[in-house]
C-alpha cells in the first residue's frame, strides 16, 4: 500500500511526515470511541548521525480535552538514523469524539551529545460523516 504523507515538518534538515487515516474497523462509534493509525517516517538530511531519545505528543479533542503523552522513543525503538537514512514507524490514537488533531515533537541527540528538537507537524483527525 502506498501512502500519501499528508503533513510535513522540517528542523534543521531533519523532515518528518505524517499519513494519517481514519479506522472504521477499529472504532466503535456506537461506544463513543474513534480510532485512527498515523504513519510517520523521519528522514535524516542533517550530515551528521542522530538517534530519537524521547517523543512528546500534545492530543486534542473536539471537545478542546488535551492529553499530552511523553516518553522514551517511538514504538518500543530510539532509532539511529545515519546521514540520507529515514526510520518509518506505525501507531493509533482512539479519541472520544470523530474530531480532533495531534502534534508534538521528538529529542534527538546527536554523536557529539548534543540534543536538539525535531517538530512533527500538527495533523487533523477526523472521521468521516457517514462514520458518525
Amino acid at each position: 500500500m502506498k501512502e500519501l504523507f499528508q503533513h510535513t515538518a522540517i528542523t534543521d534538515s531533519l523532515t518528518v511526515r505524517v499519513a494519517v487515516s481514519f479506522l472504521p474497523e477499529q472504532s466503535r462509534i456506537e461506544a463513543g470511541k474513534w480510532f485512527w493509525v498515523y504513519h510517520i517516517r523521519i528522514e535524516n538530511d542533517t550530515d551528521g548521525t542522530v538517534q530519537l531519545m524521547t517523543r512528546h505528543w500534545r492530543i486534542t479533542d473536539a471537545n478542546g480535552k488535551v492529553d499530552v503523552v511523553e516518553g522514551d522513543g517511538v514504538v518500543g525503538e530510539q532509532p539511529v538514523l545515519e546521514p540520507g537514512r529515514s526510520h518509518d514507524y506505525v501507531s493509533g490514537c482512539p479519541l472520544s469524539t470523530p474530531q480532533g488533531s495531534m502534534e508534538g515533537y521528538y529529542t534527538f541527540r546527536r554523536a557529539d551529545g548534543s540534543e536538539f528538537i525535531a517538530q512533527i507537524p500538527f495533523f487533523p483527525l477526523a472521521a468521516p460523516a457517514t462514520a458518525g
